[in-house]
């Protein structure tokens, strides 16, 4: 296996990739963060290439404070692949001044609740029932995630330096 590639452009090949992952692994083209529904093109975005092949993706909006991830998908894991994609966005943000990495993750969530404390990041809020009230944006929010876990709750994690 080559080293990860990770690719700060896309061309219309990438995009018709990155628009089929998103359906199949986030249900559509739009993703709700604290009731706020981003698309696809609301979005920064960094591939991640190994041997000529995606393995991976990361979106992400700037904010006034940082940044704030809205979906990671590593198609080969424990390979590094999230890992360098995620150093990507903080190295972005920190490039740009930013003093934190965030993102909104659901309570069935257990395996990105690990993925992300392993690597600085910290929970700093439960808002629960959030994921209820986003269901009313985006009506394919299944109600039953990962380990059989009902979804109702939100759960911010940051990183901060500085």
């Amino acid at each position: 296996m080559g080293p990860i590639v990770i690719a700060e452009s896309v061309n219309a090949q990438d995009v018709s990739w990155i628009q089929k992952l998103w359906s199949e692994e986030w249900g559509g083209a739009v993703m709700v963060s604290k009731g706020v529904a981003y698309r696809l093109d609301d979005l920064e975005m960094r591939l991640a290439w190994i041997d000529g092949m995606r393995v991976g993706l990361i979106t992400w909006h700037k904010t006034s404070e940082g940044s704030e991830v809205m979906s990671l998908n590593a198609l080969c894991e424990r390979k590094g692949v999230g890992s360098a994609l995620l150093q990507a966005v903080e190295d972005d943000t920190r490039y740009r001044g930013g003093a934190r990495c965030f993102l909104i993750t659901s309570n069935d969530n257990l395996d990105a609740l690990r993925f992300y404390q392993r690597r600085g990041y910290r929970i700093i809020r439960v808002d629960p029932g959030a994921v209820d009230e986003a269901r009313r944006i985006k009506p394919s929010i299944p109600l039953f995630g990962q380990y059989g876990i009902p979804i109702h709750d939100e759960l911010e994690l940051e990183k901060r330096w500085g």
